[in-house]
């Protein structure tokens, strides 16, 4: 299943790869790369970081910015091109710190001015999540 999840987006399936996959597709909350250094005591920062790139440049995960000043990586749906059209909403929990993706809510369509061309759109929300509530 890993496997073919990174073949579907034209990535060869390393040891590396596939271990940071199980643990995107393990989480409930997206990881940052410090989250991902935590679980991967051995493994190298710029090996790590490189196979987020990687993910993030064939559309298999997306990057969250939640104002928490680390970029947060989550799995993207089997149909999603990064295309704003796609983007979901995010909410980050102020209490746990751990940011959710809102897959079912999409990012409300907005009319762009004439001369402007939107390459990726965000929304976020901030407040508690369910479990710390």
């Amino acid at each position: 299943m890993l496997e073919e999840k990174l073949e579907n987006r034209h990535i060869k399936p390393t040891a590396m790869r596939l271990l940071v996959l199980r643990q995107l597709v393990e989480s409930t909350a997206a990881l940052s790369l410090a989250d991902l250094e935590a679980r991967f005591e051995k493994a190298d920062k710029v090996t790590l970081y490189r196979t987020l790139k990687t993910f993030e440049g064939k559309k298999l995960i997306h990057a969250i910015t939640d104002g928490t000043g680390a970029v947060k990586y989550a799995l993207c749906a089997e149909d999603c091109e990064c295309e704003p059209q796609d983007q979901h909403i995010h909410f980050h929990c102020t209490k746990c710190e751990e940011t959710y993706c809102l897959t079912q809510s999409k990012v409300p369509q907005t009319k762009i001015p004439t001369g402007f061309k939107a390459n990726s759109a965000s929304m976020l929300f901030k407040g508690v999540c369910a479990s710390c509530g």
